[in-house]
């Protein structure tokens, strides 16, 4: 199958790490001329040799966007249309909010939640667009989570604003199909990165025991009776983020391993 992707050029937030890090891998590998950006310059630079690196792709680079400031994303998407002409794909992608129940945030939790895991989206999208209308092509990928389809205990912040992004993609899915700009969001089940391993010692803490038999007590709900790898989830943001995908727009899928049991 020919993505069409050599020389299409690629934006991936919060690149420096976890699924991030390899959507840019995977799209780099198919020639692509990829951004990466994060709040890291070390990590980000260290990304960026890596994964020149291992592709042998040099049109690969980086730069510094916290997605909170309206800013950094529009320095963002400057930066990458004058490196490679236009922004082609968008991968939308943010760390996720702390983990905690209802009572435990305060306002300002909750605005900071919304700045990092929703509008940052909004404002990536909206200074994405003007370039893919004008090519009459683009693709747009939320990277979210698995609560899109099922909520997720003690998670109550990312479980608010990832269906707000679920939201925000149907609705320009709608706007934009005509422009030939397809939109999708997807959302990871149990993959191997830091931040699964993150949420793991919280749970494990909880519980009293150690990350180790928590991890092996999740991987036993899992009907593939393990976690992801990062690479498994960038195989499928790749392929609705190519020319491969040519009709599927305003869906929201999980990638889990069967995980997620909501229709």
């Amino acid at each position: 199958m020919d993505l069409n992707l050599k020389g299409k050029s690629v934006v991936v937030t919060a690149a420096s790490k976890g699924l991030g890090r390899a959507s840019a891998l995977a799209f780099a590998r198919e020639g692509a001329h990829v951004i990466l950006s994060s709040r890291s310059d070390d990590e980000l630079k260290k990304a960026c040799e890596e994964i020149i690196e291992e592709t042998g792709n040099e049109q690969v680079s980086w730069i510094v966007c916290d997605m909170t400031k309206a800013d950094d994303i529009n320095r963002l998407m400057t930066f990458a249309a004058e490196a490679n002409g236009t922004v082609d794909v968008l991968i939308n992608n943010a760390g996720g909010p702390p983990a905690g129940g209802f009572e435990d945030f305060s306002d300002d939790d909750w605005q900071n939640a919304f700045e990092l895991n929703l509008l940052s989206f909004v404002r990536t999208s909206r200074a994405a667009i003007p370039y893919m209308k004008e090519n009459r092509w683009g693709r747009i990928l939320n990277i979210a989570s698995s609560s899109i389809k099922q909520s997720l205990d003690n998670l109550i912040l990312s479980n608010t604003f990832r269906a707000g992004i679920v939201g925000l993609a149907k609705s320009l899915s709608q706007e934009y199909a005509e422009h030939n700009i397809l939109v999708n969001t997807v959302g990871p089940g149990r993959i191997a990165t830091d931040r699964v391993e993150q949420l793991d010692q919280i749970k494990a803490d909880q519980l009293g025991i150690n990350a180790a038999e928590l991890k092996s007590q999740a991987e036993q709900s899992i009907p593939m009776k393990r976690y992801g790898e990062p690479d498994e989830f960038a195989k499928a943001i790749v392929f609705l983020g190519s020319d491969a995908n040519t009709y599927m727009t305003g869906q929201s899928l999980v990638v889990d391993g069967g995980l997620v049991k909501a229709l």
